[in-house]
């Protein structure tokens, strides 16, 4: 799993990566986990435009369905010590230089959020890490699952008229992970948690009506999916536990889920992950923080293996994307502060 590695840029704790449509045109967003600029970049990796200098704390962006360059983002999620104030805000572009930002909801301790489509109606899925914090390292307050519609027109929608949210489950501990998956015939979230992982699915068009399965009775981090052996059944590739340093491979044999690679390194809090189809083959990339802080590529030919596309970068979030014909990646390299934009040898 080769890449060359083509620009870079430098931004102080960078963490948070997404795709926006703009102008007819595919960006990538890029943000500081702490307080620090958003960014956007074209897909070869110049930088476009700022989109804030502060506040930060950013942990997940999201286009808003059908929209011309609008997203939703987290701010002001610091750490799990720093996100009592954290929020979710509406980001709209006007002009070059020139995006408004406003808040739609105040939601503490959020971070992840997806917008989920079902028969025409938005829902915007939010994850709390944890409920409360009353000290440091305080994780006796669990998580949630929270869910809002997201109304067609979003105007009407502020600090003051903002989304209102239900809880559709509690007593995650050290909630986490978050996966989308849009499979043919299959369009559901995994939720990682200190109680395991989560499938989630809405049943029907009702806010009410999520269908939720609990696939590992684990701590896990974070998870992604992809049929590696190329059987048509996908597998699970899981970091655990929270900011964890063990990889693993899970396969649904006899009706349960059962390791079947482990990666023989500690990879020391890991964190960035990503699965999916490279060079037409089933494969997942997976950076860790601490150690030696690699950003380690899990494919299979005749068995699970693995390669490495770059060391001692720290990654904490990563994005894989096409250009053409090319295959590209974007890393948040945020223990040496460094956006990094791959491209794939075949």
């Amino acid at each position: 799993m080769l890449a060359k590695k083509i620009r870079t840029h430098q931004l102080e704790k960078c963490y948070a990566i997404a795709p926006l449509h703009y102008e007819g045109e595919d960006y990538i967003l890029v943000a500081a986990e702490k307080r620090n600029k958003c960014l956007l970049f074209d897909l070869e990796g110049h930088l476009v435009d700022t989109i804030w200098d502060e506040p930060g704390g950013t942990m997940s962006m999201v286009q808003v369905p059908s929209s011309n360059g609008q997203f939703i983002a987290t701010q002001e999620f610091y750490s799990p010590n720093d996100s009592k104030n954290a929020k979710l805000v509406l980001v709209t572009p006007i002009s070059k230089g020139n995006w408004d930002v406003k808040v739609i909801a105040h939601l503490p301790f959020v971070h992840r959020f997806d917008i989920v489509e079902k028969d025409g109606f938005n829902y915007l899925l939010a994850c709390t890490i944890k409920s409360e914090h009353n000290y440091k390292d305080d994780w006796t307050h669990p998580g949630k699952i929270l869910v809002a519609v997201l109304p067609d027109d979003l105007s009407k929608v502020d600090e003051e008229h903002p989304l209102q949210f239900e809880v559709i489950k509690e007593g995650l501990t050290k909630n986490h992970g978050y996966c989308r998956v849009k499979k043919e015939g299959e369009d559901y979230s995994l939720i990682a948690c200190e109680q395991g992982l989560y499938k989630l699915s809405l049943s029907d068009k009702c806010i009410n009506d999520w269908k939720i399965e609990k696939l590992l009775d684990k701590p896990c981090s974070d998870a992604a999916v992809a049929d590696f052996d190329q059987d048509g059944k996908d597998e699970i590739i899981v970091i655990s536990p929270f900011h964890g340093d063990t990889i693993e491979i899970f396969k649904k044999i006899d009706g349960t889920y059962e390791v079947v690679y482990k990666y023989p390194k500690k990879a020391e809090f890991a964190h960035s992950i990503w699965a999916g189809e490279l060079n037409g083959e089933a494969c997942s990339i997976i950076g860790h923080r601490q150690g030696e802080r690699n950003l380690i590529g899990f494919s299979y030919d005749q068995g699970y293996q693995y390669g490495y596309i770059e060391e001692n970068v720290g990654s904490t979030n990563v994005y894989r994307y096409n250009v053409g014909a090319r295959e590209c990646l974007v890393s948040t390299n945020r223990e040496i502060n460094e956006i990094a934009f791959y491209v794939f040898e075949s």
